[in-house]
């Protein structure tokens, strides 16, 4: 197998140990260049998806037994299961989306669906074309090209949503999403927004708030938005805008020390929030509120 690539970075060590494992991204994603040639994909302990971008390019691609040929048009993806590596044939250097998706959010996608011990396996593909996916490709694509903006909870969430997709094209039976007779009791509830209250400098995760509620990711999410009548992480943001925005008109703190307290990255990211939230900006909010040199 030929050396990894340089454009295809490790995860960090440290989070490769077992303990630290759980500490991964549930979905992360990055641009990365495609020699041109034969090469082997790099071992991942993820599963990857390679989104095309760009013109249309021929290509071969081999995973064990497992071979095909033909030509990737943009926005279409191939699926490399974690732990597995692929031979590809290359006409000429291309370029990939790829989304590295954690192989326990597949797991719970699986088990939330319903599907017992089938369709636990990622199978390896090439050339399919899914709406679905591709949209969640452009999502993250926008998220990694402005520093995450909207936090690890839309990317987790994000994330659960990848997972059942696959599931569902690649399994041989009829499946649909987690139904949700009602929303999350209102006990449940209360718990997990006075977390959130507590927890907004924090960037929180899906997998932390759906523990706090008790219940599994994948049913979390569906019975938080029945409960609330927006997705959880619109509803974090939203809780942040408001935060900020109280600061604000108390005044006596600077813009990095408001946006910090209500788990913004900077005042720029916290401006931006505000204005697709609010439709204000906070120097429109609290003109007088002290600002940073």
């Amino acid at each position: 197998m030929m050396d990894r690539p340089s454009c295809y970075p490790d995860p960090p060590a440290a989070l490769l140990s077992g303990a630290n494992a759980s500490h991964l991204p549930l979905l992360d994603t990055f641009t990365s260049p495609v020699p041109a040639g034969v090469f082997d994909s790099p071992l991942d302990h993820r599963h990857v998806l390679c989104l095309h971008l760009g013109t249309p390019i021929p290509v071969s691609y081999r995973a064990g037994n497992y071979e095909r040929q033909g030509v990737r048009i943009h926005g279409q993806f191939c699926v490399v299961p974690a732990g597995a590596s692929t031979r590809w044939i290359v006409s000429r250097p291309a370029r990939s989306l790829l989304l590295r998706l954690n192989p326990a959010v597949v797991q719970e996608a699986v088990e939330a669906m319903g599907l017992g011990s089938h369709g636990t396996e990622l199978a390896p593909s090439i050339h399919i074309r899914d709406a679905h996916i591709e949209h969640i490709g452009w999502m993250m694509q926008a998220e990694e090209r402005d520093a995450y903006p909207s936090g690890r909870l839309f990317a987790d969430s994000l994330a659960a949503a990848l997972a059942m997709r696959l599931i569902a094209l690649q399994s041989r039976q009829s499946v649909s999403t987690p139904k949700t007779a009602r929303a999350l009791p209102a006990w449940r509830l209360r718990r997990v927004i006075e977390y959130i209250e507590a927890h907004l400098d924090r960037d929180l995760t899906l997998a932390e708030l759906a523990a706090v509620a008790g219940f599994s990711l994948s049913h979390f999410k569906q019975l938080f938005k029945q409960a609330v009548g927006m997705p959880v992480h619109r509803f974090v943001l939203e809780r942040r805008v408001e935060r900020a925005r109280i600061r604000l008109l108390e005044g006596g703190r600077s813009m990095t020390e408001i946006a910090l307290e209500a788990g913004f990255a900077h005042p720029s990211h916290m401006a931006r929030c505000m204005r697709r939230v609010a439709g204000l900006s906070p120097s429109e909010l609290a003109p007088i509120s002290r600002r940073d040199a």
